[in-house]
């Protein structure tokens, strides 16, 4: 990811809304939502959630598809973990404390089955 694409991302995710969209697509996992239950469950209006569906769309942080008569959103997982990555280009060049927090943040993806292994004794 380049300064600028990290720039557009940025600014899309600056929005309250929006980054509460691209949130709660991420939890909703790559089957993605409808525009309608986006709009239900934000609490906002369908032509809101529109609005801001567009503008996350264009900054490539989240893709559409079309399944029967409804528009499907999920979260462009590529997108962000490159803009995470470009976060965290530097991390290893004598930063202790970003590689710190880098090591801290490594558990907030496992899976059950990662947790549950880590919970073994032996």
């Amino acid at each position: 990811m380049d300064e600028r694409q990290a720039l557009t991302s940025f600014a899309a995710l600056s929005q309250e809304t929006r980054l509460a969209i691209v949130r709660t697509l991420v939890v909703a996992g790559p089957d993605g939502l409808a525009a309608g239950l986006i709009a239900e469950r934000m609490g906002v209006s369908p032509s809101n959630v529109s609005f801001h569906l567009k503008e996350l769309e264009r900054s490539g942080l989240i893709a559409q598809r079309r399944e029967s008569r409804s528009i499907v959103y999920s979260a462009s997982y590529d997108a962000l973990a490159d803009l995470v990555k470009f976060l965290m280009e530097d991390c290893c060049a004598g930063h202790p404390m970003v590689r710190e927090g880098v090591e801290r943040s490594e558990g907030c993806c496992k899976t059950d089955a990662d947790q549950s292994e880590g919970d073994v004794v032996a």
